[in-house]
């Protein structure tokens, strides 16, 4: 069946623009090898991090200024409406969402903040910040518990697109990849 077959209604509709996709892809590859290469090769980590850094200066400006389903206004839900959709999502009942769900929107802001957060000590790590009352190995501890925790979000972030995927019978992998979902 060709897409000229299925009712209009039914064709996937573009959801995620090229940059999003490229920035989310690119992400996913820097922060893997910052990751492998934490204490063992620094140049690719440390290249990686300020990667990390470009991304997410780029993502806030598209989250400002991009497409609707890019922009933070669009998806970034308030207190009352992720938990509403976590404990629609507990008794089964979530509803399917063309651009992010609540969850999904928290989680991008989420994991935005755990990767500047990363970033910034890993910065501090390496070139120190004056006035800063930490010792050297406090800050090496701050900077390995956020990448902990990021890669915590990370660990959360594919459970819940493997979750929704499920729920919704779409893959979400796939439109990440496309840019397409269905309507």
């Amino acid at each position: 069946m060709s897409t000229l077959d299925i009712p209009h209604s039914a064709r996937p509709i573009p959801v995620w623009d090229r940059l999003i996709r490229a920035l989310h892809w690119t992400l996913a590859g820097a922060f893997l090898i910052s990751w492998l290469t934490a204490e063992e090769i620094m140049l690719p980590h440390m290249a990686a991090g300020f990667t990390i850094l470009a991304i997410i200066a780029i993502r806030a400006f598209w989250g400002l200024t991009g497409p609707a389903n890019a922009r933070f206004a669009g998806f970034v839900p308030s207190p009352g409406a992720l938990f509403a959709y976590l404990g629609d999502l507990l008794r089964g009942r979530a509803a399917r969402y063309v651009g992010h769900n609540p969850a999904g929107g928290a989680m991008i802001v989420a994991l935005l903040a755990g990767l500047l957060f990363t970033v910034a000590s890993g910065v501090a790590l390496k070139y120190g910040v004056p006035g800063l009352p930490l010792t050297h190995h406090q800050v090496e501890e701050l900077h390995e518990a956020a990448a902990t925790g990021t890669l915590i979000l990370v660990c959360l972030h594919v459970a819940g697109v493997l979750l929704s995927s499920l729920l919704h019978r779409e893959n979400l992998v796939r439109s990440m990849v496309t840019g397409l979902k269905r309507p």
